[in-house]
């Protein structure tokens, strides 16, 4: 039994090592569709340097190994 529960967690933490940090646009591409399905018009998508990313209400995604986030904000 404590194999098995050895084994699992293994498992898990090398699924997270091996998960490669996700590319900004290729996210932000993803996070537009998915505004777009939504019928949302008119809106605006950044990518920011973490230190920029002060509303945390607004950030819909991070990126670059966690050193990028990407903020939406809705016009009009």
């Amino acid at each position: 039994m404590n194999k098995l529960i050895l084994s699992v967690a293994l498992g898990l933490l090398s699924s997270s090592v091996l998960a490669a940090p996700k590319d900004c646009e290729e996210l932000r591409a993803e996070i537009e569709v998915k505004i777009q399905t939504a019928g949302v018009a008119s809106y605006t998508l950044e990518i920011v340097p973490n230190d920029e990313a002060t509303d945390p209400n607004m950030v819909v995604g991070s990126c670059a190994g966690g050193t990028k986030k990407i903020i939406y904000q809705k016009n009009g």
